[in-house]
């Protein structure tokens, strides 16, 4: 399984385009969050965290309020969550998450992601079981060993704890998020996670022919500015 998950995400640049697509997409995951679990955030594990994902992406305050408070009203706009999933250049596979309001909006957009980039969007299912969906958290330590026995004393499932360039990267299935930062939490007050997320962690990496890399980074950049994309997973690993 590739552990350089931090070289599969494709970033768009810094502008501020980008910004508003960001500020949108935490606060629509916050309202539905918020929604669902309610608004208190220590009853609302879910809603603690993408709050704390959203800050770490430097969402403003004022933003993340804003959807809580939205949140409360109870009316507003009913977002439904939904996945495709296809094929990109050199044999790549994509997931794609989405929140919307319109789902045959949704598909439209996404699909001609998909045509305009001579890739095929698949079915349900079609490559999803190729990935593994995994909390994973990083943080800066060398004692994987230590680390391990914290969160087995708790309990907790873990699929695989490394140590690489002095950071502890844990992998554990998606369902043991809360239970894993609690633990490292009360384990040690003072740590910081580099990395805490919910994620689709490919089995195998799909090196990007250099003949496709436009294609491929044209793929992720269209799909990126769709409205209604929250996240994108892939396995494919670009030249270095």
């Amino acid at each position: 399984m590739g552990r350089t998950f931090e070289n599969r995400k494709h970033s768009m640049a810094k502008t501020g385009a980008h910004k508003i697509k960001v500020y949108s997409k935490f606060a629509k995951e916050i309202y539905v969050a918020a929604k669902a679990g309610g608004v208190d955030v220590d009853g609302n594990p879910n809603l603690r965290r993408v709050i704390d994902k959203a800050k770490k992406e430097q969402v403003p305050s004022h933003v993340i309020d804003k959807a809580i408070d939205k949140a409360k009203g109870g009316g507003g706009e009913d977002y439904t969550p939904s996945r495709y999933e296809g094929y990109g250049p050199s044999g790549s596979m994509i997931i794609v998450d989405c929140l919307t309001d319109n789902a045959n909006r949704t598909i439209s957009e996404v699909r001609n992601c998909f045509t305009k980039t001579d890739c095929k969007l698949g079915g349900p299912g079609s490559v999803a079981h190729m990935f593994e969906h995994q909390a994973i958290f990083a943080f800066k330590g060398d004692d994987d060993e230590a680390v391990l026995e914290t969160l087995m004393m708790a309990d907790i499932d873990v699929t695989d704890v490394t140590v690489e360039s002095e950071m502890v990267t844990v992998f554990a299935p998606y369902t043991e998020f809360d239970k894993i930062k609690t633990a490292l939490t009360e384990e040690n007050s003072d740590i910081h996670f580099e990395v805490e997320e919910i994620t689709f962690e490919p089995q195998t990496m799909t090196a990007i022919a250099a003949d496709d890399v436009a294609r491929f980074e044209k793929l992720i950049d269209m799909l990126n500015e769709c409205d209604d994309v929250q996240e994108i997973y892939h396995n494919g690993e670009l030249p270095s």
